[in-house]
């Protein structure tokens, strides 16, 4: 238990790294640039949502938690499903800039029901 809070922070500092880029990522494939065929661009996202998929299942296993046990933890489980699959669309595989525009608010706003979860440990993220 003693490194909770490092990781806790980390888990946390990745996510904003990942929604950051996201967001980036989102705006040039709305735009067509070829900025979102650079290498870089392609396997940074990829490291950054594993150690972040990572450190929450670390979170997990330390304070000996699990989905099924905490109502806000699945349904943040369950909307990350959602955002991986909405966030697909967002970036590469909505026929549209206009469709892969409005995904890519669909996904910041599934990120953010997930935030807020986290936060009020509440399947009603931000209304609780």
């Amino acid at each position: 238990m003693e490194h909770y809070f490092l990781i806790k922070h980390l888990h946390m500092t990745a996510a904003a790294l990942s929604i950051t880029l996201f967001v980036v990522r989102a705006w040039w494939s709305v735009r067509e640039s070829p900025h979102l065929n650079a290498r870089w661009i392609k396997v940074l996202p990829h490291l950054i949502d594993t150690a972040l998929l990572g450190l929450g299942v670390t979170l997990m296993v330390l304070i000996s938690v699990w989905p099924w046990q905490l109502p806000w933890l699945g349904a943040k489980l369950l909307a990350l499903l959602a955002y991986i699959g909405v966030g697909s669309i967002a970036i590469k595989r909505g026929p549209t800039p206009k469709a892969r525009a409005i995904a890519a608010v669909v996904a910041v706003a599934i990120f953010a029901y997930m935030l807020g979860a986290a936060i009020r440990h509440s399947p009603l993220s931000w209304l609780a």
